[in-house]
């Protein structure tokens, strides 16, 4: 599948507090995913509705977004998310735990043939 983000997700894991902004705000603990400087993907136990306004707590940083998509898996839901325009992440702000830069790993090479 063809790679159609103008920026390089970066692979991570790590648990991460939002807040879900509605008639009355809640609070959950996710997994984040992924990360870029316009947007993440956050692995929950709840569906959220696209357009769904949240805030991530990054360490020290909240950084508002909108929900783009939310996908059921076999574990719950992936959503994706969209940092405001005013909010770029950045590993200077906040590096999660277990980051990698897909781009910077090797390519295997195939194992020989018993």
């Amino acid at each position: 599948m063809t790679e159609r983000r103008a920026e390089t997700r970066l692979l991570c894991s790590d648990l991460i507090k939002i807040s879900v902004e509605g008639e009355e705000t809640r609070e959950f603990m996710v997994n984040l995913e992924d990360i870029s400087a316009s947007g993440a993907c956050l692995q929950l136990e709840e569906p959220l509705a696209r357009d769904t306004s949240v805030c991530l707590l990054l360490g020290r940083w909240r950084f508002r977004a909108k929900v783009k998509y939310c996908i059921q898996n076999k574990i719950g839901y992936f959503a994706g998310v969209q940092f405001h325009a005013r909010q770029k992440w950045s590993r200077e702000r906040y590096e999660p735990k277990h980051l990698l830069d897909p781009t910077q790993v090797a390519p295997s090479r195939p194992l020989p043939v018993c």
